[in-house]
């Protein structure tokens, strides 16, 4: 499973209120959660976003409150890949379940810009910073969390039943 875009960057401690502030939790609708995302941290995103683009943020990533429409709208903005130092743990989790592929790498953080081009390869836990000419190792996601990114989260894997 590959991704490959252009990177929007944050920092560390980018928390669940700022991913979509709690102003919009009253609607399900993906697209309307998209329309919000990051808009109390950065106003321009959703204008600069492209389908396919990688975010790349610093510590404690999706830190806050547990609510699952932080990772929705993220991934609903066209975001592909969320590569960050760490995250918050049911963030994590969370990203798994509605099919958010994240990946934690400090060394790429480190050496990714924003603007950048990147590739990142889950199968072989390789990320290529096309722009610099990096690459940085991680560890890649076991095969059945791979499927459920493929499938497009937990319950569309559990209605194929894909975690064979």
């Amino acid at each position: 499973m590959n991704f490959t875009g252009k990177v929007i960057k944050y920092g560390d401690n980018v928390d669940t209120d700022v991913i979509i502030p709690a102003r919009y939790l009253n609607t399900s609708d993906h697209s309307e959660l998209a329309s919000h995302c990051m808009e109390d941290l950065d106003k321009d995103f959703t204008k600069k976003v492209q389908k396919g683009d990688i975010m790349v943020a610093g510590d404690n990533f999706g830190c806050g409150s547990s609510r699952e429409h932080a990772p929705i709208a993220i991934k609903a903005s066209g975001i592909s890949l969320v590569i960050a130092n760490t995250f918050a743990r049911i963030f994590y989790r969370n990203s798994i379940n509605i099919g958010l592929a994240i990946l934690e790498c400090p060394e790429a953080v480190a050496n990714i810009n924003d603007g950048d081009k990147v590739e990142a390869d889950l199968d072989n836990g390789i990320i290529y910073n096309h722009t610099t000419g990096k690459s940085f190792k991680t560890q890649p996601f076991p095969e059945f969390i791979q499927k459920i990114i493929q499938n497009g989260g937990l319950i569309e894997t559990i209605k194929k039943g894909d975690l064979n």
